[in-house]
């Protein structure tokens, strides 16, 4: 039984660090998948079609 507490501590505090490890590398999404040849400057007809 101890061994099995033991196992449960260092799941918890293994998984608490690694989360904290990871949001340092993390960036969010309009950082990660920008670019500039997705941006529309004149639509034209594309879009909307003629008003």
């Amino acid at each position: 039984m101890r061994v099995f507490v033991v196992a449960l501590v260092f799941a918890g505090l293994s998984a608490v660090a690694v989360s904290m490890l990871l949001n340092k590398f993390q960036e969010p999404g309009y950082v990660a998948f920008s670019t500039s040849g997705a941006r529309v400057g004149d639509p034209g007809h594309n879009l909307i079609g003629p008003s």
